[in-house]
């Protein structure tokens, strides 16, 4: 099973969140535009635009925050990270 937490942040509080679950046979990228994608629709947000930074940070790390610069339009929050919590097996 594929997880990854989704959460907006402002001001160091959580503003909303959510985890998307995915079983099906998708590989790990597009499982994970996948999961943003729904996120964003939940959230009622544009989907944001993958800088070099966040590419590098998610490479390390498996999660990453997009900033005001990572949105086309003005976002009232902070920051919107995903984080992968739980990969499917094998991947790991």
């Amino acid at each position: 099973m594929f997880r990854m937490w989704c959460k907006t942040v402002k001001n160091n509080h959580l503003q909303n969140d959510m985890t998307i679950e995915d079983s099906s046979g998708l590989n790990r990228t597009r499982k994970i535009y996948a999961a943003l994608e729904a996120a964003c629709r939940s959230f009622d947000l544009p989907v944001p635009i993958w800088l070099n930074s966040n590419i590098e940070e998610f490479k390390k790390t498996s999660k990453t925050r997009f900033r005001e610069d990572s949105f086309i339009e003005k976002i009232p929050f902070d920051y919107l990270e995903i984080q992968v919590i739980e990969e499917d097996a094998g991947i790991l």
